[in-house]
């Protein structure tokens, strides 16, 4: 268990958070979320020692471990990759260091044997004959192969390490975990067996994350870090979203009678506790979501931005066909004769681990480059909306966001272009920023304005929910989930792609395509078949 008092975290005159009593208990998952800046990060920091809070305590029991996710890919160059997943588990690894020097030793003493037989019942106990074969079965879960398990880490690439240190904090079942941004540079297999990780596993995990389906799948509680306070609530992200929405509308209807607000939330909760319980903690999970009061309930101060595409003519029958296509860059063969049809309706989500194969596929769509060979043809009512995965070079310019968002509105009055970019957040002076100092999640905000404007009837998207924080990413879906048009999009928010898409095309590592018309979650219980039965 972990219990924190009276914690407390200022640098300078800036306050993260102040006055924090949380306990985080073992057999639960906590999600920890916030705004951008908010300090989730940094509230694990202090929980794993590695930054020193403002005042108050972590206690955390002594003969309890906890392993923490690095975030240093080159840290562990010089190190082969079993070895870098063992030290995961440091007491098991300083005992197998020390017994194999003192075996080392050319002047072997009787002291020594009787230190190494010491060291040997200890490494035993601490499951070290088994820890090789744990860690390579660990590692093949999460993609990597038998072959790279005795490689030098240098020579791995670099999704390849983010897996290396994701075993490595997960293995030998310490009694805490702490995850920042676990799924990041995960393919779908990997995510898949880390969910089936945590959800067996025993001890106390505490992870930040922006995608929200993980959260769903494996969370038992969110800790919301929102008005310089954190706070902790019962149930997944879902339940936490929908019963903040809930607790802000009811708030400004000032009027209600107070016997109608609890009679609105209580049949909320039931709701919630019958319908969306998902993972194997849904039983414990449901029980505690009927046991809530009113008054544990989230308010938010959150602030989503408006997202809504409205394409300004209907599409017609011929949308996009695209005959055998092929294109090498750098001599690599990225695409390899891909051929499809777009029809009236499609939101077609481009997947796969080669995403310099999707980008490139999105740059010939757009007419930004052009195949090797094969052709696309577009129809003639169709009008086009791109979000490059590399938009920098639209900000290069020397002008504020007004002038900016003005290129792409046809309606060149201030008070119209203010008008727009408040509802993406952006307000009184901030409209005046230039263009080259914006955050990349204002970038993208900027991007996504400039195709609302843009009133297309089909949009493509190579990663746009890169440098969004969580509510950007939950106006965006809400956005794409709405829009009549056809949709071409990659991204790795798992949410985002089922409930947006209707159809797959998987990008294969030989350039081909695999393309199935089925949600997103029936295409990963298909993977999951394969995988079983391979």
């Amino acid at each position: 268990m972990i219990t924190i008092d009276n914690l407390a975290l200022h640098y300078g005159s800036q306050k993260l958070f102040d006055r924090v009593d949380i306990q985080f208990s073992p057999g639960n998952c906590y999600g920890i979320i916030g705004a951008n800046g908010a300090g989730k990060s940094t509230f694990l920091k202090v929980i794993s020692g590695e930054i020193e809070s403002t005042s108050g305590d972590v206690r955390i029991q002594p003969d309890v471990r906890m392993s923490v996710l690095k975030q240093d890919q080159e840290r562990f160059n010089d190190y082969p990759v079993l070895e870098t997943v063992l030290m995961g588990n440091a007491p098991l690894y300083a005992c197998g260091q020390e017994k194999d020097a003192i075996y080392e030793k050319e002047d072997f003493s009787d002291e020594d044997g009787l230190r190494a037989a010491e060291l040997e019942e200890t490494f035993a106990e601490l499951g070290g004959w088994e820890a090789e074969s744990e860690i390579a079965q660990m590692l093949v879960g999460l993609g990597i192969p038998i072959e790279l398990h005795d490689k030098q880490m240098s020579e791995l690439t670099g999704r390849q390490k983010v897996k290396v240190l994701l075993a490595q904090a997960l293995f030998g079942r310490p009694d805490i975990i702490l995850l920042d941004e676990p799924t990041n540079n995960l393919d779908i297999d990997s995510v898949v067996w880390l969910e089936e990780f945590l959800l067996d596993y025993p001890g106390t995990v505490l992870v930040v994350s922006h995608d929200r389906y993980f959260l769903n799948t494996v969370c038992t509680h969110i800790v919301d870090i929102d008005f310089g306070k954190i706070k902790l609530y019962v149930g997944n992200y879902d339940f936490w979203y929908e019963s903040s929405q809930l607790i802000q509308r009811l708030m400004k209807e000032q009027n209600r009678k107070a016997e109608d607000k609890i009679k609105t939330l209580q049949e909320f909760i039931q709701r919630f506790s019958a319908n969306k319980s998902k993972s194997r903690q849904a039983t414990s999970r449901k029980k505690l979501i009927e046991k809530l009061t009113i008054d544990e309930l989230p308010a938010s101060s959150r602030r989503y931005p408006w997202v809504g595409f409205k394409p300004e003519r209907e599409v017609g029958k011929d949308i996009l066909a695209v005959t055998k296509v092929t294109k090498s860059v750098d001599g690599v063969k990225l695409l390899d004769n891909v051929s499809f049809l777009l029809g009236k309706g499609d939101k077609v989500a481009f997947i796969g681990d080669n995403e310099l194969a999707i980008t490139t596929m999105f740059q010939i769509l757009a007419e930004e480059t052009d195949p090797d060979s094969g052709e696309l043809k577009w129809g003639v009512t169709t009008s086009r909306a791109y979000f490059p995965r590399d938009h920098s070079a639209y900000f290069e310019d020397d002008i504020n966001l007004v002038d900016w968002m003005r290129q792409f509105s046809e309606d060149k009055r201030e008070s119209f272009v203010r008008q727009f970019l408040g509802r993406m957040l952006f307000s009184g002076d901030d409209v005046y920023k230039q263009v080259r100092v914006l955050s990349g999640g204002e970038k993208v905000r900027c991007m996504l304005s400039k195709m609302m404007l843009s009133g297309s009837n089909v949009l493509m998207l190579d990663q746009p929910t890169n440098h969004l924080d969580m509510e950007s990413i939950a106006a965006l879906n809400n956005g794409l989930e709405s829009f009549d048009g056809n949709i071409l999009f990659a991204t790795h928010d798992h949410q985002l792609i089922q409930t947006v898409a209707n159809r797959i095309i998987e990008f294969l590592p030989d350039g081909t395509i695999r393309d199935r018309r089925m949600t997103y979650d029936e295409y990963v219980a298909d993977r999951r078949k394969d995988a079983a039965s391979a």
